[in-house]
């Protein structure tokens, strides 16, 4: 069964790409066990902050346990499947998934002949690299890089993308994934490493 679990998806989200919204089809790439693993580490995150005097805590999570867990536990919007999440040292991020860009397309006001829309169609790989910053319970996410199909496209591009896919009553709009966010449950920073991610309280 999915989880809705918010803080813990959030916990997630501050983690992997500040909030990218990278959807899932579940993989045999990843384990149960893996997604049990980092669903465990994270009710345990959650109770804590919620308490009313919070231990000082740190948590590892494993890269493998994040693409697990995402491929489990994670409902995500139609029209992007099979994400892949990396962590690096000095909090550099890389996410992927396969994207269907028909939608957004269509979404999209009329494009001149200059508007990359007018080449992106179909279902293709979405990459995007940059680094998380984190401190005093606020993260952001800076992007280094982004491609669709293997073409290096701009931020702006990128953000569409973003934008239609995270659209809520509560955001028409969508996210602005470059946007500082508080982090959940007293989260105080994340720091990553080569596959990994720690997380303090």
């Amino acid at each position: 069964m999915r989880s809705t679990f918010l803080p813990a998806r959030r916990v997630v989200a501050a983690a992997v790409l500040a909030l990218l919204p990278l959807g899932v089809a579940a993989s045999g790439r990843w384990s149960r066990a893996d997604a049990d693993a980092l669903q465990q580490k994270l009710v345990q995150i959650a109770l804590n902050g919620m308490a009313q005097e919070p231990a000082a805590r740190r948590v590892t999570v494993l890269e493998r346990e994040i693409n697990a867990y995402l491929a489990v536990h994670v409902l995500m919007p139609e029209g992007i499947v099979d994400p892949v999440v990396r962590l690096f040292p000095e909090n550099r991020l890389t996410g992927r998934a396969i994207v269907d860009l028909d939608a957004i397309r269509a979404a999209q006001p009329e494009q001149s002949m200059l508007s990359p829309w007018t080449l992106l169609r179909g279902k293709v790989p979405v990459e995007a690299t940059g680094t998380l910053k984190t401190g005093d319970g606020v993260g952001a996410f800076t992007l280094e890089a982004a491609t669709i199909g293997g073409v290096p496209v701009p931020k702006t591009v990128l953000q569409q993308v973003v934008a239609y896919y995270t659209r809520s009553e509560a955001q028409p709009n969508g996210i602005d994934f470059e946007a500082p966010f508080k982090l959940p449950v007293r989260i105080r920073e994340i720091r990553t490493g080569q596959g990994h991610a720690l997380v303090v309280q």
